[in-house]
């Protein structure tokens, strides 16, 4: 029987689709680490792991794993990791983090794992060649393996590099794009430039490999919102990404953007300037088959969300339907998609009793402060969930 206490090291985070993925942590932080919207990893040294170290790690897992099996056997579940076997780990406080987090893998069975930290393209290939190669080795049931990449380091590798960690078993990297507008680029400090995305996108699709690319509306604020969707979605239309993933910008007081936000240097979009905006990235998206998704609460529209080019106008439609709504149901609406009860603008119609308890709020909120306080109201609940 494998030690309750075993654990292996995992990062800080993962990309949302990624929550029910085998979590395995390849190197630690971020090689750049200057972004001025990005709250995560500052002040962390980036380093890399060893192979041996990674190895072990993926050893514990597999130890792991195979305890839960004996354990399931034990308590008659047959050797699957059902709601039985979930509800005995989870409740007993002796089992580790590692331990829950492979349990929860099991019980799900997506057969995806996901590599964290920041840019693990930043390994020698060979070294990444063998990792995932003994990764296979011990779970052979993983179906898909992803890991975040950054375009500055992918595009130093050559095809040739990626096609080899292609085959051994990377299926997918998760790249933040952020923005196709130079200036803006330089900026907030992201370290490279639109072109760069462009050929490190390309490359990599070349190599065999799925690609999501993250958009943050919101990024150019009032100053170059417009720069900033126009040359995003013509970065994007050259590049043709299996995804693209939107991560509405927020700028809580930890992050080094808010600086800029004190001293006026930067100035937030109002969530009705952002409709307009992300209305025009899609309008100005063409030629490309992209799957476009919204998926996170951050985002005002959940519902901009579809496949491009057969989708397009409905989630223009989508964009447009909460440009019509009234000021005060924009309101309503605002707070209900950031509180978590509103999914769609449809949602204000099939719920009166909640509508009417936001309505009820909103009210209240905007009495004491206008609609800046709203704004304010607002900020508060998102900023929670950066």
């Amino acid at each position: 029987m494998a030690e309750k206490r075993l654990g292996f090291e995992q990062g800080p985070i993962r990309p949302p689709n990624e929550a029910r993925s085998l979590l395995l942590r390849i190197t630690r932080n971020c090689p750049w680490n200057q972004c001025l919207f990005c709250p995560v990893y500052k002040k962390q040294k980036f380093s890399l792991r060893t192979v041996e170290e990674i190895k072990k790690d993926i050893r514990i897992a597999k130890d792991i794993a195979n305890d839960i099996n004996s354990l399931s056997l034990k308590l008659g579940a047959g050797g699957e990791c059902n709601d039985r076997i979930i509800s005995h780990i989870f409740s007993n406080p002796g089992y580790s983090d590692s331990y829950r987090s492979l349990a929860a893998w099991l019980y799900y069975g997506t057969g995806a794992c996901f590599l964290q930290d920041a840019d693990n393209l930043i390994m020698k290939t060979r070294d990444m060649v063998e990792v995932l190669n003994f990764l296979k080795e011990n779970f052979p049931e993983i179906t898909r393996i992803t890991t975040y990449a950054r375009s500055r380091t992918a595009v130093r590798k050559s095809v040739e590099s990626l096609k080899q960690i292609r085959k051994a078993g990377l299926d997918r990297i998760h790249v933040g794009l952020e923005t196709g507008f130079d200036p803006l680029l330089k900026f907030m400090k992201k370290g490279v430039s639109a072109q760069k995305h462009i050929e490190a996108g390309q490359k990599i699709i070349e190599a065999g490999m799925e690609l999501s690319e993250y958009v943050m509306p919101g990024l150019g604020g009032q100053e170059m919102w417009r720069e900033h969707a126009l040359e995003t979605a013509r970065v994007l239309n050259q590049i043709n990404p299996h995804f693209i993933r939107l991560r509405s910008l927020r700028v809580p007081s930890r992050i080094l953007l808010y600086e800029k936000l004190k001293d006026g240097s930067f100035t937030m979009q109002t969530d009705d300037m952002l409709a307009e905006e992300i209305k025009l990235f899609m309008e100005t998206l063409n030629g490309i088959t992209s799957m476009v998704t919204s998926d996170h609460i951050m985002n005002l529209l959940e519902e901009v969300t579809g496949k491009l080019p057969e989708d397009k106008e409905r989630i223009l439609e989508v964009i447009r339907k909460y440009q019509e709504l009234p000021e005060t149901d924009r309101l309503i609406y605002r707070v209900g998609r950031r509180g978590g009860a509103y999914g769609s603008t449809d949602d204000l119609q099939r719920d009166p009793e909640t509508y009417e308890k936001i309505k009820d709020l909103v009210i209240g909120v905007k009495a004491k402060g206008g609609v800046r306080g709203v704004d304010e109201f607002i900020t508060e609940i998102v900023d929670r969930y950066i």
